[in-house]
């Protein structure tokens, strides 16, 4: 015979769970998208690979459509696959998918403020300051094309000094991409070895990493519960408390000497709009929205950009026969001259490459969440307002309709026949619509001149008896594997 307590706590678990899937049952409308089976509690998490969620989301979608559903704990998502599916709701739904949903790990970061987990109003308002900011401080000109045409020469002496010696390179590609968007932000350029540069980059990267961690996971899913354990998820506010500081601390001494009729940086700019806000009950340019802005433009301006640029030398060393090829379009269009924008016309091989680069290496896989800002009838579905929806990035740039070897690294996804340049309209790695990249120009130009200027000096080799993975790091951004790599100069 069952005990009485023990009776009573089956009973009580018994009349929970069926609460919870009535409730569950009750609020999904007729039309909602199609999805697994899920459990009370848990929903779908058992389904879901904590460390690369991208590759269930696709699976997923070969059985219930290009649009489905999912429960992540208590929270409902809608995933959306395909190149047509994911450009037609960014596109053509643009206004409806612009949302941010109310992630708790960014909303406990952000609180809604800067530009990229921002929402409404204040949103709309940092995203037109921002493009006009950087189109005015010369995104896409030359005068940000000097800035790193300069890094790039800085790089060269970087990976000569170490004499085709094999070296980890992660430190410094990340430094020199940073240096470019801090000279934008803030007006600094660092050393590579430069602690406080150093300290500053271990923290966004660390954070990044963290982001995409199976604790960061179960964190979303039950923010209330996990908030108390112990696990990588508990470092993530230590961290940006410290890169917060160095940012007030650079603005503060920028306001002290803010000349209003000289704005060189994304600051100083953002401090003269603070100078003429008129004071109402919705500020904008707050120091809350400052700080969250330079921090949400380091971030996304150095990591993606750094972890393509890891994924250009690894993939070079992977295939020699490529790298050859590139190398002789440099000497046959740039010579021994710098590399510059222009020359990319010129080059549809290195052109290709370069797109196949970001292509395979898909370095925001999961993309950025979206939500809907009103119910939408989607592709035949109803989703209501301020679901969470994942546009997958993954999905497609591996599109087996656009892409023929979407496995593979192909540079031949990007030319036509004649070895022409062949655009290829499923190529959307800064994602579409109202929420892609900011920095996209600036990403482009940065990726062009850095990969030409690196291989117009060296030539990529793995280390002798190394072996060369191309599986991704777990993260929220997607980098590499840490390995080693030889660079042997070629002048």
């Amino acid at each position: 015979m069952m005990d009485p307590v023990t009776y009573i706590l089956c009973i009580a678990t018994f009349v929970f769970l069926a609460i919870v899937l009535y409730r569950q049952k009750k609020n999904v409308h007729p039309n909602y998208p199609p999805g697994p089976p899920s459990f009370p509690i848990i929903g779908n998490m058992h389904l879901i690979s904590m460390e690369k969620p991208y590759v269930t989301f696709q699976e997923l979608a070969e059985k219930y459509g290009s649009v489905y559903s999912l429960q992540i704990g208590p929270q409902k998502i809608v995933v959306l696959n395909g190149h047509e599916t994911v450009k037609e709701a960014l596109v053509n739904y643009a206004e409806e998918f612009a949302g941010r949903p109310p992630v708790p790990v960014f909303v406990d970061i952000s609180k809604e403020h800067g530009l990229i987990f921002a929402n409404g109003n204040n949103w709309k308002v940092m995203k037109r300051f921002t493009l006009s900011t950087l189109r005015d401080l010369g995104m896409g000109k030359r005068t940000i094309e000097d800035k790193i045409m300069e890094e790039c020469q800085c790089l060269v002496k970087i990976f000569t000094a170490y004499k085709g010696a094999p070296f980890e390179n992660t430190r410094i590609l990340n430094a020199a991409v940073a240096n470019i968007i801090v000279s934008i932000l803030m007006g600094h350029r660092f050393e590579y070895d430069d602690p406080k540069l150093q300290s500053l980059l271990k923290i966004i990267c660390d954070n990044i990493r963290i982001f995409g961690s199976p604790m960061v996971f179960l964190y979303n899913a039950f923010p209330s519960l996990v908030r108390w354990l112990p696990g990588s998820h508990r470092k993530i506010m230590p961290n940006l408390k410290e890169l917060h500081a160095f940012i007030r601390e650079t603005f503060t001494s920028q306001r002290n000497q803010l000349d209003v009729n000289d704005q060189r940086t994304v600051v100083d700019a953002f401090l003269v709009k603070q100078k003429e806000e008129k004071p109402n009950p919705e500020i904008f340019f707050s120091d809350a929205n400052l700080t969250s802005l330079i921090t949400d433009l380091f971030a996304a301006g150095m990591d993606t950009t750094s972890s393509t640029l890891q994924w250009s030398l690894l993939l070079m060393m992977k295939y020699p026969e490529i790298q050859k090829n590139i190398q002789n379009e440099i000497e046959k269009v740039i010579g021994l001259g710098e590399p510059q924008v222009m020359h990319r016309k010129l080059m549809p091989y290195t052109d290709a490459v370069i797109h196949e680069i970001q292509r395979f290496g898909n370095v925001v896989p999961t993309n950025l969440p979206h939500a809907t800002t009103k119910d939408v009838t989607f592709k035949g579905f109803f989703i209501p307002k301020g679901t969470h929806v994942i546009p997958l990035l993954y999905s497609v740039l591996r599109d087996k309709e656009h892409f023929e070897r979407p496995e593979e690294f192909y540079p031949q996804h990007f030319l036509d026949s004649e070895g022409n340049f062949a655009k290829n309209e499923a190529f959307i790695p800064f994602s579409a619509g109202k929420r892609s990249c900011a920095g996209e120009t600036l990403a482009k130009m940065e990726l062009f001149l850095f990969f030409t200027t690196l291989l117009q000096s060296f030539t990529f080799q793995a280390p002798p008896g190394a072996s060369l993975d191309l599986n991704p790091a777990v993260g929220l951004v997607t980098p590499p594997l840490k390995h080693e790599m030889c660079a042997i100069p070629r002048k």
